[in-house]
């Protein structure tokens, strides 16, 4: 007679990290790439909110480069904002990371200081920058008057009204300076000491080690600006939406415009379409130029190893 053999039991061992990575994988298949995809496909349609939709092709997208005067416009908007914020916003983060990175009484105070505004709502910090940017009672008129300048109508001026975007969106930049300091504190002291004993004073220091020991903090916080460039619309939208003379009427406040003001949603898709294409071309030319600037240890670990191995192999021939 056969032995009977015990039944084994299922194993769910293999399924269990399926099942915990489920709920993300759900979420961002209909929450990120499903949303994506469709943005695509009605991008070659007609799709008004209500209506019959038609489909055009190509239509969208040649009616935004030919036909559609605000979309050069705000595109030039956003090219000149982000020329004056990104920078800006790196030398500032960077510049309070190191302040902050001193050994100095009440530093965790100051810290919660610069990172509490980037917590704070759109709609708050719209609030807080109307009155401190208003011609009649602004707190930075009066200030300036102090010194005994003149300051101007910041958000009714088409001369200063881009400039007070840039200096409203720098006020928000907590997250990347905490990154700043993170690698701040992962910088070996050992060579700040070395290049001391050298000689170098604190300026060399900070371009000789500071600069190159961050440089992929510096990636990263510089890709980081730029998506942020592109996307900026709520202080505009709240402060003065778009004016004066369209002096602020950015990319994303003209795609918002055409997706909820005018109920475009294909044209809408085009031009975020577009500014992704942007974004993901100016990431590519800073990755790849990072080859000539960004400093990876470990890899430079490695360059060195394959030098001294080569040097020794040619003094053994």
């Amino acid at each position: 007679m056969a032995s009977l053999k015990p039944r084994r039991k299922p194993s769910w061992g293999g399924l269990a990290p399926y099942l915990f990575i489920f709920p993300w994988i759900f979420g961002f298949l209909v929450f990120t790439l499903g949303p994506l995809l469709f943005s695509l496909v009605i991008s070659f349609f007609d799709w008004p909110i209500v209506g019959k939709v038609r489909f055009i092709g190509l239509g969208n997208y040649v009616d935004m480069f030919t036909k559609d005067p605000l979309f050069w416009k705000s595109f030039w908007v956003t090219i000149k904002f982000a020329a004056l914020f990104v920078p800006l916003n790196i030398a500032v983060a960077l510049g309070l990371a190191i302040l902050l990175n001193q050994k100095i009484r009440g530093s965790a105070i100051f810290r919660t200081a610069f990172y509490l505004p980037s917590v704070i709502s759109g709609v708050a910090l719209a609030m807080i920058w109307s009155w401190v940017y208003s011609g009649d009672y602004g707190i930075l008129n009066y200030f300036l008057s102090i010194i005994g300048v003149n300051g101007p109508d910041w958000l009714n001026s088409k001369q200063w009204s881009l400039v007070a975007m840039v200096i409203a969106s720098l006020w928000g930049q907590g997250s990347m300076m905490l990154i700043f300091l993170a690698g701040l504190k992962g910088i070996p002291k050992d060579l700040y000491e070395s290049v001391s004993i050298d000689g170098a004073g604190k300026l060399r220091q900070f371009f000789s080690v500071t600069i190159p020991m961050l440089s992929p903090t510096i990636i990263f916080n510089l890709i980081t600006s730029i998506i942020a460039a592109f996307q900026q619309l709520t202080l505009a939208l709240l402060l003065t939406g778009g004016g004066p003379l369209k002096s602020t009427y950015f990319y994303a406040m003209y795609m918002y415009e055409n997706a909820f003001k005018f109920f475009k949603m294909g044209y809408s898709a085009a031009n975020a379409w577009f500014m992704f294409l942007i974004v993901l071309s100016l990431t590519f030319l800073v990755f790849k130029s990072s080859e000539a600037w960004v400093f990876y240890e470990g890899e430079m670990k490695q360059k060195s190893q394959k030098k001294v191995k080569s040097g020794g192999r040619r003094r053994s021939a």
